[in-house]
């Protein structure tokens, strides 16, 4: 079966993505900053500042992976969590934290980490005032059910921000893109793992994501307000910006 056809239904995707981001764990901040051409820490530091977060917040941070966007709200935030459904991600982050204090680097301590699943948070309605997400909306099987999660777990006011691929509306743009993106997988996944489709999953995954104005559209329509697309990288990649309804 193709890697297309195996991603094209929401259970086929589960599997998949979930078996992918096992098997990639080890590689993912090296392949992270290859393919942003190293503008990756750039943006998550774009994204935390766009999130304004304040010694009173409480953040919820999906698919955390090993933590970058983590242990960058944990400086400023009451508590930061991750939720990650990959298990060596989290120790991978875990990994990367310090067990001193709460300033600088030492925020890493007030961020605990949690493994779950983006389509049914283990945790109490109105629980977070800040949800962020990076690169984790496009890979769930059901992005509604994804975005009314969020929703439950944040307070009626609360922010959320997602940094992830756009999927570009030009035609020609979007196939040249999405070209580009294949080859680079394939020849990433071939040379680090034996097998071409590891990261030639972003592109396909692309295909089928409705982008950064559908996501928005998706928000707008499931109790978020005040919703916007800051683009980056020429509108190739975007960070959603919106707050929860009351």
């Amino acid at each position: 079966m193709s890697l297309r056809s195996t991603i094209s239904t929401p259970s086929g995707k589960q599997r998949y993505v979930r078996r992918m981001f096992a098997t990639i764990a080890d590689r993912y901040d090296l392949i992270t900053v290859f393919l942003s051409y190293g503008l990756d820490r750039k943006w998550k530091d774009r994204l935390i500042r766009l999130a304004a977060i304040t010694a009173d917040d409480r953040v919820l941070d999906l698919a955390c992976g090993t933590g970058d966007i983590l242990f960058r709200a944990a400086k400023n935030a009451r508590l930061a969590v991750g939720l990650d459904v990959t298990l060596r991600m989290l120790q991978l982050a875990a990994a990367k934290r310090s067990p001193f204090g709460r300033s600088g680097a030492g925020a890493k301590a007030n961020a605990p980490l949690v493994a779950g699943d983006m389509l049914a948070l283990p945790f109490p309605p109105s629980q977070f005032t800040v949800v962020t997400v990076g690169y984790g909306l496009r890979n769930v099987p059901d992005i509604e059910q994804a975005i009314d999660e969020i929703a439950r777990v944040l307070v009626p006011g609360g922010r959320l921000l997602s940094l992830d691929f756009n999927r570009p509306a030009q035609p020609l743009l979007r196939a040249a893109y999405l070209l580009y993106l294949t080859i680079v997988g394939s020849t990433l996944g071939f040379v680090l793992h034996r097998d071409p489709d590891t990261y030639r999953y972003i592109p396909e995954s692309i295909r089928n994501y409705p982008g950064a104005a559908g996501v928005a559209r998706l928000l707008e329509q499931r109790r978020f307000t005040d919703v916007r697309v800051v683009p980056l990288l020429g509108g190739l990649m975007t960070i959603h910006v919106a707050r929860r309804s009351g």
